[in-house]
């Protein structure tokens, strides 16, 4: 198992977390970028436990959902299966679980606050939290994407599925998009990355 983290997460993270996984029944595979998830947990039909996290993510974020993870086989373990995925069994078991990785031998001091913030009361996504999404994205490697809070109202943007839309007024925190195909309305994260049109 070592291994197979080694390259995906820091360094001094790493006895903590095979401690974590130190079960018989529970597995970790690392899986190609998948668009709609950065991770996922289920229980097999034999009665194992399997956690999947996307190959692509930088290892702060890969650590987080590593975690955010790893606390659904816990609240499942300790709670049993008719909770809520998301629910308060789960909060208290990411919320545990992250504490002690939340500290400047693991994750940089400008991500610290943030990360103490978000883990007040976690979200099913960090990408969810705008501040939290945005810095963790610094340590992504480079692309050609925009951020749709960087879109001037009134242009055009593409989604990775090939889909086009117009980018409209800020509600509270999301963005009013039209799909121009269909004319219809679809709410934007301000963190969601595009591909701005010229």
């Amino acid at each position: 198992m070592q291994n197979l983290l080694q390259d995906y997460i820091p360094q001094e993270a790493i006895p903590r977390v095979l401690k974590l996984l130190e079960h018989d029944n529970l597995t970790v595979k690392i899986k190609n970028e998948r668009k709609t998830r950065h991770g996922d947990y289920k229980q097999l039909p034999n009665k194992k436990h399997q956690i999947t996290i996307n190959a692509n993510l930088n290892e702060y974020r890969f650590l987080i959902t590593l975690i955010h993870e790893i606390a659904h086989f816990e609240a499942f373990s300790t709670y049993g299966k008719y909770i809520k995925p998301h629910g308060l069994e789960w909060k208290r078991s990411f919320q545990h679980l992250m504490l002690p990785f939340l500290n400047p031998n693991i994750f940089p001091d400008n991500l610290l606050p943030l990360l103490a913030n978000h883990f007040k009361n976690p979200k099913a996504s960090s990408d969810t939290d705008v501040k939290l999404a945005l810095a963790l994205k610094q340590f992504d490697a480079p692309n050609n994407k925009t951020y749709i809070f960087q879109v001037p109202i009134g242009k055009d943007f593409k989604l990775y599925n090939g889909k086009i839309f117009k980018k409209g007024n800020k509600r509270v925190k999301r963005y009013e998009c039209v799909e121009l195909k269909t004319g219809k309305l679809y709410l934007f994260n301000p963190n969601a990355e595009v591909e701005l049109l010229s």
